[in-house]
């Protein structure tokens, strides 16, 4: 997947007819998850290079569909042309291919994974409104943010890393904390799996990071921040744990986090912005200088 381009009159268009003044509900009008997008018997999500795109660069976004997130879905539906306009302007990367992922709870939601496609063009935004947002989740103090490593890891297939050793960027978002394991009945039940074991989530997060620059974005203006658990988030990924002081400004603190992965300056990054958002784009990254010579977990790495 992957073939066409992105353009601002589609989106544009696309806007004004299905985001621009509309509610979250308005927006997002799916009332179950879609075939399509359902993981389980999956076998690969692919990204590939083509005459459009022959550098193509895999980013997987996944968003936190539960109750507490339905503000900040909207403002993320809102935000998303800003995103991809500003990827595709400041070019920090050759030819992305997005993949939005929607996450929920594993343990009570009927849908705790979707997944659209790899694409370029204004199917980007026509996938993500498709998505089915849930808004369940559970008491359990966690949201399933694992599950979209696991999927990376196991079921894409990208050009980038196959043919050019060249890691994707995967994001996930929200304002909770995760499980301490993926078990080997959620993932035969999700994705129609068969392991023997349960997987403890810092062997999903060193397996996932072999293929993918690997972030999780804690929002802070998410209405269940007070048990998201930042110190638990940055033990297990170091300051790839990226605190969000507004959700206004993921599109920005996203394309800054590819930015000063890929070796731009991290005060060149921050101060390219207007100084409203610079703020909470130096929050995010400010930390981030000297993220290339840190992995917590580059022991269970295998090269």
């Amino acid at each position: 997947m992957g073939c066409g381009s992105w353009s601002s009159k589609d989106w544009k268009n696309y806007s004004s007819s299905r985001i621009s003044g509309r509610s979250t509900s308005e927006i997002y009008t799916s009332k179950s998850i879609k075939p399509e997008y359902n993981p389980k018997g999956v076998k690969v999500r692919e990204s590939r290079d083509n005459p459009e795109h022959p550098e193509s660069t895999p980013i997987i976004i996944g968003l936190d569909v539960t109750g507490s997130m339905s503000r900040i879905l909207n403002i993320t539906a809102q935000k998303l042309g800003d995103m991809v306009k500003e990827i595709l302007d400041r070019r920090p990367v050759p030819d992305p291919q997005i993949l939005f992922s929607a996450v929920g709870d594993s343990t009570c939601d009927r849908a705790p994974l979707q997944i659209t496609q790899f694409e370029s063009d204004i199917r980007i935004a026509s996938q993500l409104t498709e998505l089915w947002f849930e808004m369940g989740g559970g008491g359990n103090n966690f949201e399933s943010y694992p599950l979209a490593w696991y999927f990376a890891s196991n079921h894409t297939s990208t050009d980038a890393w196959e043919k050019r050793g060249k890691k994707g960027f995967l994001f996930t978002m929200g304002d909770d904390c995760f499980p301490e394991k993926l078990t080997a009945s959620e993932i035969q039940n999700i994705f129609g799996d068969e392991i023997y074991e349960d997987i403890p989530v810092e062997s999903l997060y060193a397996q996932v990071c072999r293929k993918y620059e690997v972030f999780h974005l804690l929002l802070e203006d998410g209405g269940s921040a007070g048990r998201m658990r930042p110190e638990k988030w940055r033990e297990l990924m170091g300051e790839r744990a990226v605190s969000v002081s507004s959700c206004e400004c993921i599109p920005q603190i996203i394309v800054s986090l590819i930015e000063t992965t890929c070796g731009r300056d991290t005060e060149e990054v921050i101060a390219s912005w207007d100084k409203s958002t610079q703020v909470a784009v130096r929050k995010a990254v400010g930390t981030l200088s000297n993220q290339k010579k840190k992995n917590p977990f580059s022991r269970f790495i295998k090269f």
